[in-house]
């Protein structure tokens, strides 16, 4: 290669990745929990001087500033459950790993923004990047709810600025990340490069350590299409690899990618650990077994399911493949060795941390009030963490502890053989009522969270909602758009919820408001599952029409529902989808739907 050629790439490299060397600080590591066995990889072969490295990683974080509650307010593993998560647990789970390590990376795989709870979308997620900054994240990939808001605004996120439409809220001004977000497969239409850097260099004692960081390539299927026009997303494996012969052209031989896509294990909550991944399967499987073996290490995300194991990659050698669930209530702990003289990785061992809140009871259990609420431990609170959230939850306080109605008991999303949850039910119930229509259809993804009645997030009784809550259900911000399909058309929709129809790849059931009912059969062909679709009692005709809402990214053909960007006279209900379920709760109290809508045939 010329001279020049190579001064040129070297000078592009130089601009797209962020430069850092890590300082030392002594310590000891922390022993992991006993539930949580580590994995180790033998990736090379060394004799001489080595460097001992460190990266503290999460993913899926989605602005969960607060402890989570309800069901998900514990880690279960091993057989046990551990009360956890809360950023300013987080930050002390972070200082104490670190003091394990002299050289530490703190790294995340997306989708630390978006469908966050309402003290951080309440201000654009200008929080919950506050707090990344402020517990030391250094670099993260993008996920797909990176996206939430459009390029423009993740951009905006990135590099500072008051919000275009609402200014800085808070009174301070937002000073933008000081992470780097990577994206190396997002690629922007007019300039065919990426929106953000593909890459990151860091430096340890000397030997460069390469990241590379992306979404999945599907996120245009589940984000609103309105806001990506402007970009595409290219294939994991192939951008991947050509960042990584990049890196390695100009001596950066040991690389992590950190992907925002995952798999999942045979069970929710493997046990007695998390390091064989056994049943392993998932779009992750594919990407690694395609991967130049120069990456050594794929911290992943997506499926919000922690694991720590090994996978085969394009030269059938092993690659350490990580997850830390979600909600920051885990962290993965990954010391490695790099060969001084040929700069890769030599060995790398791989543990899940959980991030404990509780007060422990004596017992191998953990202290809760009388309501049955686990008691938080001030002895784990960061207390600079806490600051700056106590800020934001002052300023949102007022909005989010406002009672809006009330629940006689536990809604759950939790879904039944055919697709189907209480909350579900309730939630296209709440639209239908809100624009008179028809049938209401909605996504399942879009339910964030369960109802919990014994949850008190402002001290309100048993039963009792805050708009607060109600938000962390329905987090998006979504319009509601209605419009006139026929019935044949209805049941297009309906049988692209299922793979292989109108390009629908991944199998999706939407809830469905009173009245609908319908089956459908795993076995039949694509395009032939649905049958007995009917309302109120009437089989639906195809040549009529029908009135139906949707949330306005279902009817932009969000996850892959493109059936209903067909419909006519498209009429957009005032405000917003969660106004929908806050206006139907005030009706309350509000049983758990009946899940008997939909049902399934051989």
């Amino acid at each position: 290669m010329p001279l020049s050629q190579r001064k040129r790439i070297v000078m592009s490299v130089a601009v797209l990745a962020t430069v850092a060397f890590i300082p030392s600080a002594p310590g000891a590591a922390a022993a992991p929990p006993a539930e949580f066995a580590p994995v180790t990889a033998s990736v090379g072969t060394f004799g001489g001087a080595t460097v001992q490295g460190q990266i503290l990683s999460y993913n899926d974080f989605h602005g969960a500033i607060d402890p989570p509650t309800g069901s998900g307010a514990v880690v279960n593993a091993g057989g046990t459950s551990t009360p956890a998560g809360g950023v300013e647990y987080l930050a002390t789970a972070l200082t104490k790993l670190r003091a394990g390590s002299p050289h530490t990376i703190t790294a995340g795989a997306g989708d630390l923004i978006g469908a966050t709870p309402l003290v951080s979308a309440a201000f654009h997620d200008e929080p919950t990047i506050e707090l990344m900054n402020q517990i030391g994240l250094q670099v993260s990939a993008v996920g797909n709810h990176e996206f939430d808001e459009g390029v423009a605004e993740l951009i905006r996120i990135q590099r500072g600025g008051c919000h275009p439409a609402d200014g800085c809220q808070d009174g301070d001004p937002y000073r933008g990340a000081k992470f780097t977000y990577l994206a190396a497969n997002t690629i922007d239409k007019r300039t065919k490069l990426p929106i953000l850097p593909p890459i990151d260099i860091r430096w340890v004692n000397g030997v460069p350590v390469g990241f590379i960081g992306m979404t999945l390539e599907g996120t245009p299927g589940i984000v609103n299409p309105a806001g990506i026009t402007n970009v595409t997303f290219t294939d994991e494996v192939v951008t991947a690899n050509k960042w990584s012969n990049l890196l390695r052209a100009f001596g950066v031989k040991a690389q992590v990618l950190l992907l925002h896509e995952g798999g999942s294990q045979a069970s929710v909550t493997p046990t007695p650990g998390v390091s064989d991944c056994t049943g392993f399967t998932g779009p992750l499987v594919p990407i690694v077994a395609g991967l130049d073996p120069a990456i050594g290490v794929v911290i992943s995300g997506h499926t919000h399911r922690f694991y720590s194991c090994k996978l085969p990659n394009s030269a059938g050698a092993d690659t350490v493949v990580t997850s830390a669930g979600s909600n920051g209530q885990l962290v993965t702990d990954i010391d490695y060795t790099l060969d001084k003289r040929t700069g890769k990785f030599a060995a790398i061992t791989a543990k899940n941390v959980i991030v404990e809140n509780g007060v422990p009871d004596g017992n191998g259990g953990w202290q809760r009030d009388a309501a049955g609420t686990y008691l938080k431990n001030p002895a784990t609170v960061d207390a600079a963490a806490k600051k700056v959230a106590d800020k934001y939850r002052t300023a949102v306080a007022p909005i989010a502890n406002r009672l809006v109605g009330s629940i006689s008991a536990d809604i759950s999303r939790t879904t039944t053989a055919a697709g189907e949850s209480p909350l579900g039910d309730v939630i296209a119930d709440a639209q239908l009522a809100y624009t008179g229509a028809q049938i209401a259809l909605m996504n399942p993804g879009g339910i964030r969270a369960d109802l919990d009645a014994d949850q008190s997030s402002g001290g309100e009784a048993y039963g009792q909602v805050t708009y607060g809550e109600a938000f962390t259900v329905q987090p998006f911000n979504n319009l509601l758009a209605t419009q006139t399909f026929t019935g044949a058309q209805l049941k297009n929709v309906l049988e692209q919820q299922f793979a292989g129809f109108g390009g629908q790849t991944t199998q999706r059931i939407l809830q469905v408001s009173a009245g609908l009912t319908y089956s459908w059969s795993a076995s039949a062909p694509a395009g032939s599952k649905v049958s007995a679709l009917a309302l109120n009692g009437t089989p639906v005709d195809p040549a009529a029409n029908y009135l139906v809402t949707t949330n306005d990214f279902l009817a932009n053909g969000g996850d892959g529902f493109s059936n209903l960007t067909l419909g006519t006279g498209r009429v957009t209900a005032p405000g917003f989808d969660v106004d929908a379920l806050v206006a139907h709760l005030a009706t309350g109290p509000i049983a758990p739907g009946p899940a008997n809508r939909i049902s399934t045939t051989a």
